[in-house]
């Protein structure tokens, strides 16, 4: 016992696990998060863990200048939730068998140190302590007895839950379409991303991680920045509350490649709620890229439909000019001045657009495929929650962990083409809102693609369901419009994914 209490005071079997975990190969490619848990773990080790706090965590591990502002700077959180879920993946594979294993709870930064009761090949424990005296003192008879009544219990009991779920052990796939051959799903392209904050003197950090730099490369227009504090559709609307307004250009340089323009928009000033009122036709522009038409006469609040509303139009295939630069114009039309809240452009791959990802919570999420999911977006209407309980028939059960439920709408923008939408569901035994009695449909662009559905008539509780539909064509405004409606008590959706066929 006094060695044992020695070991625990000096966190020697502790930092040995740390040294293990940042010498292995899935942290050793990644410096941030090796910092990152290298720093919890050592302020742990020290007695401080009350200094452990995401303001702390910015400054001396992100080198945040003391002006750091949680509300406006989720790096923390991001980086913090990526180290969660690569803790999980060395524990799922080289270090299953640690006799400590290190996590950080969701919510909290402090590390947890966790004693695992592995037992070798002799039936003791890892501390010692024989747990022959529960069996091995019985007569061999009894012994032999009590083996055969217990496999016979457990082959009654598996026999059972195989009747009571029609699918276990699997996610169930339905496919809510004619068959149709599908190309392979087109991870992210990677490469250098640009990210400006138009008519903005700041940098931020969305809460996908995603730092967007304060306006440059432009020529001409005015700087715009508006108090209109909730913006539709978005987690981010420091994103959408400035602008570059006028006549204007943004002369971007460009490595040589394929990229996909986003162009984001929020019509803050014009509309029956906003300052200027007016409506529809109070703005419109064109424009251009290298001097190619993109888009022409565009109404950002008939785009969006209604004000205050963020709006992105997707671009793909736009490729820098000969000397280097992507010549972005901004043209004021018919009425009002042109405008743009912010631009972005990321690596593309010719004739396609990026796979959609979204994942119902605020902070990104690596599935166990190695896919990068994006925190919740382009939402209106609902609720977030999250549940605890143990997701089965899956190898990535934190992936259901969330929700978002209620009565509510995803606006996707996308560009024309044909797409195929996977939604990924689970019922929570105590989830926000549980109910046997859940019954939803899910429309797109105003058409069924999923009627009546009851999640624990198809799978049971706790057991994922995903619903597959293809050939799906965004409408006018370039969008695929998902709506989410109850039937009887309140609809929900863990995951959506959009991929172009």
């Amino acid at each position: 016992m006094p060695s044992f209490t020695a070991e625990i005071s000096t966190w020697e079997a502790e930092r040995a696990e740390l040294q293990a975990v940042l010498h292995s190969p899935l942290f050793a490619r990644s410096p941030a998060l090796t910092h990152l848990l290298s720093y919890l773990c050592e302020k742990t080790f020290a007695g401080q863990t009350d200094q452990i706090k995401e303001y702390s965590v910015a400054l001396d591990v992100f080198d945040r200048e003391d002006s750091f502002d949680q509300d406006t700077d989720s790096i923390v959180r991001v980086q913090a939730n990526r180290l969660r879920k690569r803790l999980s993946e060395y524990y799922a594979g080289e270090g299953a068998g640690d006799a400590i294993q290190i996590s950080v709870p969701v919510g909290q930064y402090v590390p947890v140190f966790k004693r695992m009761a592995a037992r070798d090949v002799d039936g003791s424990d890892a501390a010692g302590i024989s747990n022959r005296g529960t069996w091995y003192q019985f007569p061999n008879g009894l012994w032999f007895a009590g083996t055969v009544v217990a496999v016979l219990f457990a082959l009654s009991f598996a026999l059972f839950l195989a009747r009571s779920r029609p699918k276990p052990g699997v996610p169930v796939v339905s496919e809510v379409a004619p068959p149709a051959a599908q190309e392979a799903v087109v991870g992210l392209p990677v490469g250098d991303e640009i990210h400006i904050l138009a008519g903005s003197s700041r940098k931020y950090v969305d809460h996908a991680g995603k730092v967007w730099n304060p306006d440059e490369f432009f020529n001409g227009g005015v700087a715009v920045s508006g108090t209109v504090q909730h913006i539709w559709r978005t987690l981010d609307p420091i994103i959408y509350r400035s602008s570059r307004q006028g006549d204007f250009a943004y002369n971007i340089p460009l490595k040589p490649g394929t990229y996909e323009l986003r162009l984001h928009f929020a019509e803050n000033l014009y509309g029956p709620e906003n300052e200027a009122g007016g409506g529809e036709g109070s703005r419109t522009m064109s424009v251009s890229a290298n001097g190619q038409p993109l888009l022409r006469d565009f109404d950002v609040l008939a785009d969006a439909g209604e004000g205050r509303t963020a709006d992105i139009k997707v671009l793909p295939d736009v490729s820098p000019a000969s000397d280097g630069q992507l010549h972005l114009s901004f043209a004021s039309a018919k009425s009002g001045s042109a405008m743009v809240s912010a631009i972005e452009i990321l690596p593309g791959v010719r004739g396609r657009v990026r796979p959609v990802r979204i994942v119902a919570r605020d902070v990104p999420y690596y599935s166990n495929d190695s896919r990068w999911w994006s925190p919740d977006a382009y939402f209106k209407g609902g609720q977030l929650s999250s549940s605890q309980e143990a997701v089965l028939g899956t190898d990535d059960p934190e992936f259901y962990e969330t929700e978002r439920w209620g009565h509510f709408s995803y606006d996707i923008p996308v560009a024309p083409g044909r797409y195929t939408v996977t939604l990924h569901f689970v019922e929570h035994h105590g989830g926000a809102a549980p109910s046997h009695d859940r019954v939803f449909d899910v429309f797109c662009n105003g058409k069924t693609i999923v009627s009546k559905l009851n999640i624990v008539e198809e799978v049971g509780e706790n057991r994922p369901l995903i619903r597959r539909v293809r050939g799906l064509e965004p409408n006018a405004q370039g969008k695929l419009v998902l709506e989410f409606v109850p039937v009887a008590q309140y609809a929900t959706v863990t995951a959506i994914e959009v991929v172009g066929e």
